[in-house]
């Protein structure tokens, strides 16, 4: 069977490859069939156009399965191991830097920089969390920083604190980087390899193409990024088709437009192209840095200064932004989580159509966590997409220990509306944000239209998260396909099936259209092609 990346079922079509492209579909393609013509055998696989990740940090998540990887664990004992065991590994190493701890498994999201001194007090600790808005660091760490009592919050952040003001180990958003920023970045070697073992793991995936969603000076991977994908090109081993999103760094104004538009100059090709500028609008719920309309349930604790979250940008600052760089033909990729947040990016967007027109940039907002209902509409109206990240979409302990009680039972009813912003004309593209959470989009796929995991994932939980905001099995696929595509402007050659269209193709191993709605997760990739190369195989499976 064959899902073609834009209808609403799959159908039985032979489709011939020839030159990197499809060259025929149907009864074209037996003429075309000659001797060296090797055919693939579909008898109960799929074959689907090779699926885009609309929001993902591929070089990061690269380099931190190559080094302190915590995203296999689920408890705080699990992560205490796992740093122990790499500390005791690399001895020489002045700092100990890694990621992947997911908040719920510590008490408020804050774990303690006293369970990472047991381990080490002479070398800084930083471990960030799986979404990268926290950092979990030691003593040492914090002691370079200059981090103390009498350390006031950074205007972008804040730093957990104990009842008398005392730094506890956790540090949010802007605070993060007051101790990230003095650990020695990934060298490019680094972020080569980094990139090298993202790209042979989103293969793995069916993922033929992403959008990096923060290419820029943000942290401590991301100023090399582009370099490390020049130097893929140079060596001929980048094999998937990527838009770069720039940084656009929130304590400068204007003055950096100049240089994202010589970026743009730069990376034009196929393989790797720049022409998206990234917001981040505000924080996350978990550490209430989530850019909200109402206050937080729990209001400030010690030291904190915002109980409705942060706008990193002012929105009249944003709104001439936007209209400048819609002006410039760039498009806006938003990071948005809170409904101020959201409304906030929208209100740009629809500046810039005041002051340009219709300039038939599609700019979108990734997240939407909480979305106020009477801006459902004005994505459609706007001409915004919805980027979701649908495996958030479930009552995981994420959900139930630090967003729920955070948010309070009505506004709780507002979170991940996909079906909603669907039925209201809005345009949907997906990807995972991976590393903050799996890069498997059969997994973001069946929450999607579950919403809930998937029995065998440890953080399954029986009920439905507002299961009337689920999606179609079709309208997931086509948010991973054509429109994903359409967010990368290659809808034209990539995301469906069609004749002249680059054989960028995946072939797993059911039809989950032929299967219950509760197995999608179990959907696993056979074979991935770009440009009609093969460029992984699955393992057998031992009988």
């Amino acid at each position: 069977m064959v899902f073609d990346g834009v209808s609403d079922t799959p159908s039985r079509v032979d489709v011939g490859v020839a030159e990197g492209r499809i060259a025929a579909l149907g009864a074209d393609v037996a003429g075309r069939i000659g001797e060296r013509t090797r055919i693939v055998d579909l008898t109960g696989r799929l074959l689907l156009p090779g699926l885009i990740d609309s929001h993902v940090h591929p070089v990061e998540a690269g380099v931190e399965r190559l080094n302190c990887d915590l995203s296999s664990g689920w408890t705080r004992e699990d992560y205490l191991r796992m740093i122990a065991a790499y500390a005791a590994a690399d001895p020489d190493r002045e700092w100990i830097v890694g990621g992947g701890w997911q908040q719920a498994a510590f008490p408020g999201g804050a774990p303690l920089a006293a369970d990472l001194d047991a381990i080490c007090t002479d070398r800084p600790i930083v471990m960030s969390n799986r979404d990268h808005h926290s950092a979990w660091v030691n003593s040492e760490a914090l002691r370079r920083a200059g981090i103390d009592r009498d350390t006031p919050d950074p205007v972008d952040g804040r730093i957990e604190r104990d009842a008398d003001g005392s730094p506890t180990g956790t540090l949010h958003e802007g605070a993060r980087m007051l101790a990230l920023r003095l650990a020695p970045s990934p060298t490019a070697d680094e972020q080569y390899a980094g990139l090298l073992e993202a790209q042979r793991h989103l293969h793995s995936f069916g993922i033929t193409g992403w959008q990096d969603a923060l290419i820029g000076d943000y942290g401590n991977h991301s100023s090399g990024i582009v370099d490390a994908y020049q130097r893929a090109m140079d060596d001929g081993a980048l094999k998937a088709r990527v838009n770069g999103a720039i940084w656009w760094e929130r304590e400068r104004g204007a003055e950096q437009i100049a240089r994202i538009q010589e970026l743009r100059e730069r990376f034009q090709g196929e393989w790797f192209r720049v022409g998206t500028v990234k917001v981040m609008q505000d924080g996350i719920v978990e550490n209430r840095t989530a850019a909200m309309i109402e206050p937080y349930v729990h209001r400030c604790g010690p030291g904190e200064t915002h109980d409705d979250g942060i706008s990193f940008v002012d929105p009249d600052l944003l709104a001439d932004y936007v209209a400048r760089l819609d002006a410039l033909g760039f498009q806006v990729h938003f990071h948005a989580i809170g409904d101020r947040g959201v409304r906030e990016a929208l209100d740009a967007v629809a500046a810039a159509r005041t002051a340009n027109g219709a300039s038939g940039i599609t700019h979108h907002i990734a997240h939407l966590q909480v979305v106020h209902p009477d801006d459902h509409p004005r994505f459609a109206a706007l001409g915004v997409a919805a980027n979701i990240q649908a495996l958030w979409a479930c009552y995981d302990p994420q959900m139930v220990e630090l967003n729920v009680p955070l948010l309070g039972a009505e506004r709780t009813t507002t979170q991940y509306p996909f079906g909603s912003l669907l039925a209201s004309g809005a345009h949907l593209c997906a990807g995972s944000d991976w590393p903050v959470t799996s890069p498997d989009p059969w997994l973001g796929i069946h929450v999607a239209v579950n919403r809930r995991l998937p029995e065998w994932h440890p953080d399954h939980n029986p009920e439905a998260f507002l299961p009337s905001e689920s999606l179609r099995l079709a309208d997931a696929l086509r948010a991973y396909t054509s429109g994903a595509a359409r967010i990368n402007g290659r809808d034209d050659l990539t995301g469906s099936i069609a004749v002249g269209a680059w054989a960028d193709l995946a072939v797993v191993d059911r039809d989950p259209f032929a299967h219950p709605a509760d197995t999608i997760a179990d959907t696993r990739t056979i074979e991935t092609f770009v440009a009609g190369e093969s460029v992984y195989t699955a393992a057998p499976v031992a009988s």
